[in-house]
């Protein structure tokens, strides 16, 4: 982390003396009635769209992919009906999504859940992966239906905490897994499921890699 901000730094520091057409120049040169981003604000910004604007879009694909392979007769369903693009990417959100658990919150009050009291100040993880396979709120949570419907899952979070780039990662969803099929029609695994190896951390849900073969 420290390495990256450093990097950043000194990146700032270029755009600042001879911007160009990309992202960071734009943010760099910001201005609104005289006032700009502060360094801490440009660390903070290109923080939030390399984590949440790319990684968790990154884990989706090969996420979602992963759950295709695994489920033979799901992946023939989309490829005879490429129609299900939508349905089948809020499955697999659903059933594997990028995300593990929610950034920390606080309790403001006392809360009880179940026979459990959250004291008011505590931290709480909000698990989202486990609340995506409530057998409650999901019939047969742990199958994978890409028809699923009335499927109101939390991959995006909920409320005021909605994650804003939800359209644009649902249209990447689409765009990649849907042209990934039609184009590699013998994709599959080159190693076994067990063989994979997971990402540390508790927040996003990713694969190191996700070795394939066609």
């Amino acid at each position: 982390m420290r390495a990256f901000t450093d990097y950043l730094r000194a990146l700032f520091e270029e755009k600042h003396e001879e911007s160009k057409d990309d992202l960071i120049s734009a943010l760099v040169l910001a201005e609104q009635a005289g006032d700009t981003l502060s360094e801490d604000e440009l660390l903070g910004m290109v923080f939030l769209l390399l984590v949440a604007g790319h990684e968790t879009t990154v884990n989706l694909i090969s996420n979602g992919t992963l759950a295709l392979l695994r489920h033979p007769e799901q992946l023939q369903t989309l490829r005879d009906n490429p129609s299900l693009i939508k349905p089948a990417v809020e499955e697999l959100l659903r059933y594997d999504g990028p995300v593990e658990t929610s950034t920390e919150r606080f309790a403001r009050e006392d809360v009880a859940i179940g026979e459990t009291v959250i004291p008011r100040g505590e931290m709480v993880l909000v698990v989202i992966a486990a609340a995506d396979r409530d057998p409650r709120r999901f019939p047969d949570p742990d199958a994978l239906d890409i028809a699923r419907v009335n499927n109101k899952h939390l991959a995006f979070g909920k409320g005021i905490h909605h994650c804003l780039g939800a359209p644009l990662a649902r249209m990447e969803g689409q765009i990649a897994i849907g042209t990934l099929l039609s184009r590699m029609q013998n994709l599959r695994l080159k190693v076994s499921p067990e063989a994979l190896a997971w990402r540390p951390g508790m927040v996003l849900r990713g694969l190191q890699s996700l070795p394939v073969e066609f």
